[in-house]
């Protein structure tokens, strides 16, 4: 893993949160306006290869694919995963927050302006199309698939809508987006200072439509593990 696994993507004022068009499921994903600072994201989630090359074994539920995403770890694992691959590089990495992978999913610096603020065009990462950009349980035949075989979106990101659930740092906050909302503008949050469940972004290849929206949020306790959940990494430089 090196830097040319990573996309810099450069700092602005997004709407975090459902548009009034998307369907709001569990009234935890009210808009607010959030900034983020530059950070250096993964092209893809972390591979099974990838994870192998640190980890030195294979988690995954669905092996012999080296180039699909690595599931069946937890939150926990990952931070193992990052303790190893930072010694082994000599390089920073992390996961992205939630603020900075919805602001990722929704194209970032590339999405449209208004009045300064970036609006996403899209419900998903690339399209409101999600046959175009994701594997889920309409097209995935009810398995894992290589990353990067479907259309990337504005930034150039890989399967951030499907294939498999990605955690984020922060804690979950049922009520956390309400709070910053009252706040105003927020800057570079991370989410609750504790908490029992850790956020996952991003749908999954067994989930349904609703589940790949760019604002859509689930959470599972950090030493869960499941075959529909991976991740990807902040590159720190």
């Amino acid at each position: 893993m090196n830097k040319s696994d990573f996309i810099l993507i450069k700092g602005g004022t997004f709407q975090m949160g459902s548009p009034n068009i998307e369907k709001n499921h569990f009234g935890n994903e009210t808009l607010h306006q959030v900034t983020v600072s530059d950070f250096c994201l993964g092209k893809t989630p972390v591979t099974q290869k990838q994870w192998r090359e640190v980890m030195g074994s294979n988690p995954s539920h669905f092996k012999d694919c080296d180039d699909c995403p690595v599931e069946s770890v937890s939150w926990n694992d990952v931070q193992t995963f990052l303790d190893k691959l930072s010694a082994k590089t000599g390089m920073k990495f992390r996961l992205p927050t939630e603020a900075e992978w919805e602001y990722a999913s929704r194209g970032g610096h590339k999405a449209p302006v208004d009045g300064k603020i970036h609006v996403g065009e899209y419900q998903y990462a690339g399209s409101n199309n999600l046959d175009e950009v994701g594997w889920y349980d309409k097209n995935s035949n009810r398995k894992t698939h290589p990353v990067a075989a479907k259309k990337p979106n504005e930034l150039g990101l890989y399967d951030m809508s499907g294939n498999v659930w990605e955690w984020c740092q922060d804690w979950f906050g049922d009520k956390y987006y309400e709070a910053c909302k009252q706040q105003g503008v927020v800057e570079n949050p991370k989410g609750p200072e504790t908490g029992s469940y850790r956020v996952l972004r991003g749908g999954r290849w067994s989930g349904v439509a609703q589940y790949c929206r760019s604002a859509y949020r689930d959470y599972f306790g950090p030493d869960f593990r499941n075959h529909f959940i991976g991740f990807r990494l902040v590159f720190v430089p």
